[in-house]
């Protein structure tokens, strides 16, 4: 029976054919990609990464090549990883999606000298079974080192040994990725019918169906941006409704991959389908230190303040109507919508509805205590509220208090993520009609 077991596994893997490298394409430290608080060298086939310190993962990325990677056919995305230190390594493997969905993940703490073999998924679902990821768009393999916390790997599970990992790294770590490639082979990646490609973000002039990093001409010079998104049908002299969108708090986890910047702000897109409304991902930002905030409010009213000038910017230079502003966010975005969106009187002037997504104002986090967010909210002056994947039973006192029409709506995904307003199902198309129906009525 032995030689039988043997022979079958053999024929399986000449059944899958020999990995595909994707690494092929570096050449030398200078082809690796966005690299964080960490020291990466690529040589002789191995990227060595080491960190000392870091207060939110550190990470290199292999990017793609010019001409992509050939994993449509692929199962998963392999390397073995090596602690070469003398200190316990959380190592995070990533596979990261080109627009605006997902990334699959494998992760593990590796102790001292121990190797172990990530395997990345690409047909990973969410769990309501949709694709997190086209495996035919991929922008890079991301390699995070973060440190294990004490305590099991979920809450109430004292079974569960795997370590937790932090985000910060207070100790030396360090380890050498090798053989990363892609293995197995999958049916050919179809795409889900109804499927929305967020456009590439580019360093250029706005112009109809680009997706740009902008800045106010006071910014220039400073790392603070927006994302401008002008339909594709867009004509000068014209008026467009905006929809101004507010991104996630920066979180790496398995529940959720989340940059904290504003091109991961994809809301807009799922609702508008890239026509008819001008689009603009805003960020949280620190002025005095020239910067976007992926983490946190930055300073609260620096970021009110912004809001109102690119709001102001975009009706002016573009055409965005000011009378159908509409704002929306995911995460510490949605908490944003009456955290930073109702914070006085002029910003709260602008807003014509809501959408908020999984969490909303006066959940408490970093601050936004209820007690802060129903005095807020009655500075709403807005006609309509959205609520996607939120408890009614939560937030119904701010609604209240807030006085105006709220619909309540279950996407479905199962999943702290923005992927259903990419896809065509029940919620989103609800999302989309009523975003319409409220832009086209009087204010």
């Amino acid at each position: 029976m032995a030689w039988m077991f043997l022979f079958a596994s053999l024929l399986q893997a000449a059944s899958a054919g020999p990995p595909d490298s994707l690494t092929a394409h570096l050449r030398s430290n200078a082809d690796l990609g966005a690299q964080r608080d960490i020291r990466a060298d690529w040589s002789d086939g191995v990227l060595r990464l080491s960190a000392v310190k870091a207060e939110r993962h550190a990470w290199a990325a292999v990017p793609a090549p010019k001409e992509g990677w050939n994993l449509a056919g692929r199962a998963t995305v392999e390397c073995e990883v090596v602690n070469t230190g003398d200190n316990p390594a959380g190592v995070m493997l990533w596979v990261v999606g080109n627009h605006g969905w997902d990334a699959v993940l494998d992760q593990a703490v590796l102790a001292p000298k121990e190797s172990r073999v990530f395997s990345c998924e690409l047909r990973a679902a969410f769990p309501d079974g949709t694709p997190k990821l086209n495996p035919g768009d991929v922008k890079q393999v991301q390699v995070m080192l973060a440190e294990p916390a004490p305590g099991p790997a979920r809450a109430g599970d004292k079974s569960c040994v795997q370590a937790r990992l932090t985000p910060r790294i207070t100790r030396a770590v360090s380890v050498e990725v090798r053989n990363l490639a892609a293995r197995g082979q999958a049916p050919v990646w179809k795409r889900p019918s109804g499927r929305l490609d967020v456009p590439d973000l580019e360093d250029a002039l706005p112009a109809p169906g680009k997706r740009v990093r902008y800045r106010l001409p006071s910014d220039e010079g400073t790392g603070i941006y927006s994302v401008l998104h002008l339909p594709e049908d867009w004509r000068p002299g014209n008026a467009y409704p905006v929809v101004v969108e507010f991104p996630g708090n920066v979180f790496f986890a398995p529940a959720c991959y989340s940059t904290g910047f504003p091109e991961q702000c994809v809301i807009g897109h799922g609702i508008t389908q890239g026509r008819g409304a001008i689009c603009l991902g805003l960020p949280f930002v620190d002025r005095a230190a020239g910067r976007v905030v992926e983490n946190g409010w930055g300073n609260a009213d620096e970021t009110a303040e912004h809001a109102l000038k690119m709001v102001a910017e975009v009706c002016s230079k573009f055409g965005g109507d000011r009378e159908n502003v509409v704002l929306t966010g995911f995460s510490r975005g949605a908490i944003a919508c009456g955290y930073i969106g109702l914070r006085n009187d002029s910003i709260a002037a602008l807003w014509k509805g809501f959408h908020a997504c999984q969490h909303y104002d006066g959940d408490g986090w970093n601050g936004a205590t209820l007690q802060g967010a129903l005095e807020r909210g009655v500075r709403f002056q807005g006609k309509a509220v959205f609520q996607t994947d939120n408890p009614r039973e939560k937030f119904q006192p701010v609604m209240d208090v807030m006085n105006t029409q709220v619909t309540w709506a279950d996407s479905g995904l199962g999943f702290h993520s923005t992927a259903m307003f990419l896809d065509d199902r029940p919620s989103t198309q609800q999302l989309r009609g009523w975003f319409w129906k409220l832009v086209s009525t009087q204010k």
